[in-house]
């Protein structure tokens, strides 16, 4: 591979439009991700692939199981995806997908306060890695003394969030 030129830097106003999952089982995700997240169902395309959304954009995350139907999920040690972040727009609305998932009793695999957002882990059903976060305001986020943005991993205070919703 040729030098990359590393003066080019990606306009502000580009964004992740969508994410597209290999999945084992179309219905049983479905029932994952619009059963319980709450996506809505956009269309599908016959018995193998469904598109999803929050709010009725032509799809957030595409779900199919072209290659995957009926397998196992990918091996732990192995490249690929890590995660999707999905971005809750306050800190109630993360409230009430945990509050969700805990009585639905869906396991988590990690709650996290990263200083510039909060965080709840959780995998969906192909083993596929889920967050579900919410940005604290720009004005909250704290900088090293070399201008850098101070991120770090702690525990996520869930009972402070869950009083988000009394």
């Amino acid at each position: 591979m040729n030098k990359i030129n590393r003066d080019y830097t990606i306009p502000a106003q580009a964004t992740i439009g969508h994410v597209h999952l290999k999945v084992t089982n179309l219905e049983r995700s479905l029932n994952f991700y619009c059963g319980l997240l709450g996506f809505e169902l956009m269309t599908t395309y016959g018995d193998d692939a469904a598109f999803i959304s929050a709010g009725g954009y032509h799809h957030h995350i595409g779900l199919n199981t072209w290659y995957s139907k009926d397998t196992g999920p990918p091996s732990m040690n192995s490249s690929g995806l890590y995660h999707i972040a999905i971005l809750y727009p306050s800190r109630k609305d993360l409230a009430q997908i945990y509050n969700r998932l805990r009585i639905a009793q869906y396991p988590i695999t990690g709650a996290s306060d990263h200083g510039v957002s909060e965080a709840i882990y959780l995998s969906d059903p192909d083993a596929n890695g889920i967050e579900l976060y919410r940005d604290r305001p720009k004005d909250q986020w704290t900088y090293r003394q070399d201008g850098s943005l101070d991120m770090y991993t702690e525990p996520m205070d869930l009972k402070s969030l869950l009083k988000e919703l009394e």
